[in-house]
């Protein structure tokens, strides 16, 4: 099985923006950005998941168990980079690379390698005592989002569900009520469902997010993070992390 077709991509001018970052301090710089601003003046925060805020990209890892993961990571790479037009091709792809691996296997690297971010539970913390929601929504897996969703006591959460038989991934994932899998406008999707049922405008939502499946639901919200993201999503931020954790968004959204 081939990798789906990459090209090399310069950045448009819908990919810019043409205002000047400002840095505020080292690693941590904004734009377009009113101030001051609090937490008290969001109602919602959602999250991006692998490299956001956990560590890896999961199906990565995953790989690895087989022996895959140069050839994952690839392709993992190339997507969050905005070079595979179809992100829904590409994660169907990468699955099935992932065929026989053991939901043992699967646990492992949830208790091996998956670490939260920097600053990521000083964050979620802040939010919810400033009376937010927390939504994850990741173009990864439940296995790991209710595990994180359940450390962090995370309100909200999508993503997509691998198929599992007799203790083994098939390579396939499974058909959920609302499509088959949880990519960029999905995740947009998300957001702005959640911040109907919660009764609140896109602009009381933050989305933070590093690769460009993030770019949909970071474009709808009122205010739009960059973690230690790929160029095109840096470039498209108010607020792009650089250095440090997580939490330096509080430098900017005061608690």
């Amino acid at each position: 099985m081939t990798a789906p077709s990459t090209t090399e991509t310069t950045e448009t001018p819908e990919a810019t923006e043409a205002t000047e970052a400002t840095e505020l301090s080292p690693g941590l710089s904004v734009k377009n950005l009113p101030s001051p601003l609090n937490l008290s003046d969001f109602k919602l925060i959602a999250f991006d998941m692998d490299s956001t805020l956990i560590n890896i990209e999961c199906v990565d890892e995953i790989a690895d168990v087989v022996g895959r993961k140069a050839e994952v990571a690839a392709i993992t790479e190339a997507a969050m980079r905005g070079e595979i037009a179809d992100y829904k091709e590409s994660l169907r792809l990468r699955v099935a690379l992932l065929k026989g691996v053991s939901v043992t296997s699967m646990d492992a690297v949830y208790r091996e390698r998956l670490r939260l971010n920097p600053g990521a539970a000083h964050l979620v913390a802040a939010c919810k005592k400033a009376g937010m929601k927390v939504l994850l929504v990741s173009g990864g897996f439940t296995f790991f989002t209710d595990r994180v969703r359940d450390e962090l006591g995370i309100d909200y959460t999508r993503s997509n569900v691998l198929e599992v038989e007799q203790g083994l991934l098939t390579g396939r994932m499974v058909d959920q009520p609302w499509g088959d899998i949880c990519d960029g406008e999905e995740k947009k999707k998300m957001l702005l469902q959640t911040c109907a049922q919660m009764g609140i405008r896109p602009e009381q939502a933050i989305a933070m997010g590093d690769g460009a499946n993030d770019l949909p639901m970071m474009g709808a919200a009122g205010l739009s993070v960059a973690y230690h993201a790929k160029p095109r999503v840096r470039a498209q931020a108010m607020v792009a992390i650089h250095q440090g954790g997580l939490d330096r968004l509080l430098e900017v959204v005061k608690p």
